[in-house]
């Protein structure tokens, strides 16, 4: 028999952990599916060397902050991983991993019904917490798929060794863009690609201005003037070091991908072995299609991060269409709060 909850949470990184923080408060029953075999979501994912554009103190989850790193700089991957392991130890959320969804239906006029590999699970309301990491983006680029070397996304890409003495493209202009040019830089002959000239922001500006900037655009505050935004490149050290290598240097795209390489705007024709594609991500909203609520554009219309087409279903850590800086540590703490409160709320009045 399928097991009920008042909640279902799809997904168990960063957003559903914050979500948890504050259910745990509300006498609500709720249980957490991830796909995952460990803690960390799609931070177990992302490279050896990712560093975070903020400092540990602005990198937290509700609770308990992020230990300072021993030396001041912004935190590792790895010491995102540790945080995140010791985070569910602390706090023990109601995690079942790994559990794949495979799909969220109506079951009747009151309960969603979320399909598992480990059986049906019910909720009078469900959380999509999936993320993006599971749906990366590469852009339709004539004769990508004529393409005879490797192409990979930065979903999937580790460490520059692989690559030592290749020619290759990184495509992308945003922040990994930035950090994966900066360490391949120094092992082979990469070539940054980028639609536009990369943005970088100035060496004092990191993730802590941008999240406060990021929430006065949404709220309309006082502060909300045109400001650079999350796509602008954090100069952490690696890109740092980089700039004064004098290698952060990109060029606008190419017009064609052939078997051996790419064809440039000027007609002129380059052999290439791999290109990286750091072109960012789309919701994973997949599981949530049976639903008919996704729109043409992808994504699914809220009142804040309560579905308009599915009132049951709730979304969180997406970006901010869904609540301002709700993809990062910190955004994804303080939009769960609200959240959960008016969700609480919400299962507590007549319907």
């Amino acid at each position: 028999m399928a097991e009920q909850f008042d909640v279902v949470i799809v997904g168990g990184g960063q957003a559903a952990l914050a979500a948890s923080y504050f259910l745990r408060r509300t006498g609500l029953t709720y249980v957490i599916l991830d796909n995952g075999t460990q803690a960390g979501g799609a931070w177990v994912h992302g490279w050896d060397s990712l560093h975070l554009f903020s400092p540990a103190s602005y990198s937290s989850l509700p609770g308990w902050p992020m230990p300072d790193t021993p030396d001041g700089s912004y935190p590792t991957r790895d010491e995102v991983l540790d945080y995140l392991h010791r985070y569910e130890a602390r706090y023990a959320p109601p995690i079942r991993r790994p559990v794949m969804v495979e799909c969220v239906e109506r079951a009747n006029g009151k309960l969603l019904t979320v399909r598992t590999s480990a059986g049906d699970f019910l909720g009078r309301a469900v959380i999509g917490a999936t993320g993006t990491w599971s749906a990366p983006f590469v852009p339709d680029v004539a004769g990508r798929d004529l393409f005879g070397g490797t192409q990979l996304h930065s979903s999937h890409y580790r460490n520059a060794l692989p690559f030592a003495g290749q020619r290759l493209l990184v495509v992308g202009g945003g922040n990994s863009g930035a950090q994966i040019m900066a360490e391949l830089s120094l092992v082979a002959q990469a070539t940054w690609v980028t639609l536009h000239d990369p943005i970088f922001l100035p060496d004092d500006v990191d993730g802590r201005v941008l999240f406060e900037r990021a929430t006065a655009r949404v709220l309309g505050g006082p502060s909300a003037m045109p400001t650079s935004g999350f796509g602008d490149i954090v100069m952490v050290p690696p890109v740092r070091a980089a700039r004064e290598r004098g290698v952060l240097h990109a060029v606008r795209p190419f017009v064609r991908v052939t078997a051996t390489g790419v064809v440039w705007p000027d007609g002129r024709e380059e052999a290439i072995d791999r290109i990286i594609w750091c072109t960012g991500f789309r919701p994973a909203l997949g599981v949530f299609a049976s639903l008919d609520v996704i729109e043409p554009d992808g994504l699914i219309r809220v009142n804040g991060q309560q579905a308009v087409r599915e009132p049951r279903l709730w979304l969180l850590g997406y970006g901010s269409w869904c609540g301002p800086a709700s993809a990062t540590l910190l955004g994804a703490g303080r939009v769960a709060r609200s959240m959960v409160r008016q969700l609480a709320a919400w299962l507590a009045s007549p319907i």
